[in-house]
């Protein structure tokens, strides 16, 4: 059973646990390495985190600290964790955590004092985890009180307890806007969207020392989870949109363009310009949409052009409007916008619509949103699939950047040769090692690029951050601009300087400049680093993946020697590195 949103939570409480060993009979890669260091019992939030991720094909293994042992366990020797070396950290810590509040005498430099020192307690934990470990970091920040003594005046009083929470929470929000491979979970609107009378349970507190109720407790991990999985780029990247009764009220092809409901005239019609704004709002921040629709292609395009529509036709990076299956359509849409199925979101308004896709492609995210438009923003918004852990121009461009790629299908179309048509882009290369302005991007690509990726390694900010400042290392990264305009930090190589030999752990590039020669750029920079480091030959390791059989030949096509194969199909490479000029003509300049 595929979990979907909105949760089942009375269901997933009773059978959460055979369904954990469920799914993880059926993961057999490494798991990924979770650490919950709790300020309170983090039994359930453990089991829950684990559920939500096994659920999403994500193998995990978590340490649960002792009780309130958050502190010490970050800070002091603590060889247990040592040897569990996490890769994703989470601070469990809440409003229960907060002991020392202002009295009612307290100056308001007596306040600001007692912030810096809660703050120092909290920052010594996260520096002490970042100086031991290569892990990210997940915090929470803190719910508002249980209770105010002051009243509604707690929220101004000098020495409220309301008013401390919101200035605590904004220097932890302060702190995660220059410190990548710190994530901070927003638990303060969790609990509230949530409502603070159902998140806390002083019973369950007082017997068994839960920081929040256990209704709550899926909901956090579902959040903690959909930040994991960000982390990792596994985050959607593009929302597919059905037309009649979900974008809009009524049915385009019977009611015609001035008989669907959008704008102000009644509540259904405002109601679906929410939803297109929310939709417009996710576009602008680089998620994709597309449109899926049964429909007459002409009769769909129709309804953009409606006074009061929100979204515009050139919102949409892909556009099928027929009578084919959606599950068909969909098939198409991504191979349209050349990304995988598990990064597809569907926002339909029927049932039997959304269980076929739900079955036919499990992959693609199918929040159960009902039919009723005025939960359709809800339920999309609290499934978390669109999770962020930095906002960067790139991903903000990337709509644009999928429009750059259609003109460039276009100018392919008017060239019969191919070189061509690569030469017509007026390709420039740029490759570097990696960079402090780069690192946070190169990081993104590496946790989110599957396709072309020779290893499918994924690695967080700060082991990219120790592969940049390793003498021992090779880093690099590629950026591709052509007439049509900026890709952006496309390509990455990280290879280890080791027995006279440069081992290549980490090739990736994206799919967007497939088939444009940049990993002949990447690999001539590659070679004459080696060649300037006096290295002899270079070593390359192909891992396949379901989704990286493109670049299963890619070691051959740039004259390596295969050395050895194993029986799960992975496969060693040699390159003996020589003086001599690569045999290939690069269709792009290159400034390093």
């Amino acid at each position: 059973m595929k979990i979907r949103y909105p949760l089942d939570v009375a269901y997933l409480q009773r059978h959460q646990k055979k369904m954990r060993r469920s799914l993880k009979k059926q993961l057999n890669r490494e798991p990924l390495r979770i650490a919950v260091l709790g300020g309170s019992t983090t039994n359930e939030v453990c089991q829950f985190i684990e559920l939500f991720l096994l659920n999403e094909g994500i193998n995990v293994e978590t340490y649960e600290s002792g009780y309130n042992q958050f502190y010490q366990e970050a800070v002091f020797d603590n060889p247990e964790l040592d040897a569990f070396n996490p890769q994703v950290i989470y601070i469990h810590t809440s409003s229960v955590n907060l002991t020392d509040w202002p009295d009612l005498s307290a100056s308001e430099a007596d306040v600001e004092q007692a912030l810096k020192s809660c703050f120092d307690y909290y920052q010594a934990i996260w520096q002490a985890l970042g100086s031991k470990y290569n892990a990210t970091v997940i915090q929470n920040n803190f719910e508002l009180p249980f209770s105010r003594p002051l009243g509604n005046l707690d929220a101004s009083a000098v020495c409220g307890k309301t008013r401390f929470t919101q200035k605590l929470n904004s220097l932890f929000s302060e702190y995660s806007q220059t410190h990548s491979g710190f994530i901070l979970h927003d638990i303060n609107y969790l609990s509230a969207w949530f409502g603070l009378g159902r998140w806390y349970d002083k019973a369950q507190w007082y017997a068994y020392k839960y920081a929040m109720s256990s209704d709550a407790v899926p909901e956090l991990a579902y959040s903690i989870a959909a930040q994991v999985k960000a982390s990792l780029g596994l985050s959607k990247k593009a929302v597919v949109c059905d037309l009649d009764n979900t974008l809009w009220g009524g049915i385009i092809g019977d009611d015609g363009v001035n008989g669907i409901k959008i704008g102000q005239e009644n509540a259904d019609a405002e109601a679906f310009s929410d939803l297109q704004y929310y939709l417009k709002a996710l576009h602008q921040r680089g998620i994709l949409l597309a449109v899926c629709s049964k429909n007459e292609d002409e009769n769909a395009r129709l309804g953009f052009t409606h006074p009061d529509s929100v979204l515009g036709l050139k919102d949409f990076s892909a556009f099928k409007a027929n009578w084919n299956n959606k599950d068909i359509n969909i098939e198409n849409i991504a191979k349209t916008l050349n990304i995988g199925l598990d990064s597809l979101a569907f926002l339909d308004d029927n049932p039997s619509e959304r269980n076929l896709v739900s079955n036919t492609h499990p992959a693609v995210a199918v929040p159960d949103i009902g039919d009723d438009i005025t939960d359709y923003i809800r339920y999309l918004d609290k499934a978390c699939l669109f999770e962020l852990i930095s906002l960067n121009k790139e991903d903000i461009q990337r709509a644009e950047m999928y429009a750059q790629n259609q003109q460039r299908q276009q100018l392919q179309s008017q060239h019969q040769n191919y070189a061509d048509y690569l030469l017509s882009l007026d390709m420039k290369a740029t490759i570097k090692p990696f960079d402090d302005v780069a690192l946070e991007r190169v990081t993104q690509l590496t946790n989110k690029t599957n396709q072309f990726n020779l290893t499918t390694y994924r690695y967080g900010f700060q082991e990219m951050e120790t592969f940049m400042q390793s003498s021992s290392h090779i880093t690099l990264y590629g950026r591709l601009i052509d007439k049509f305009g900026d890709n952006g930090i496309v390509s990455v190589v990280v290879a280890e300087q080791k027995d006279g030999g440069l081992y290549i752990q980490l090739w990736l590039m994206s799919c967007r400049v497939f088939k444009r020669d940049l990993e002949w750029a990447m690999f001539r920079e590659l070679r004459s680093h080696a060649q300037k480091a006096g290295i002899t030959h270079l070593v390359g390791h192909y891992i396949p993946t379901k989704k990286n059989g493109l670049v299963k030949e890619l070691y051959q096509t740039l004259d390596f020697q295969c050395t050895s194969k194993e029986d799960d199909g992975s496969s060693w490479w040699e390159y003996e590195v020589t003086d001599a000029e690569l045999n290939h003509d690069i269709p792009m300049t290159i400034e390093n």
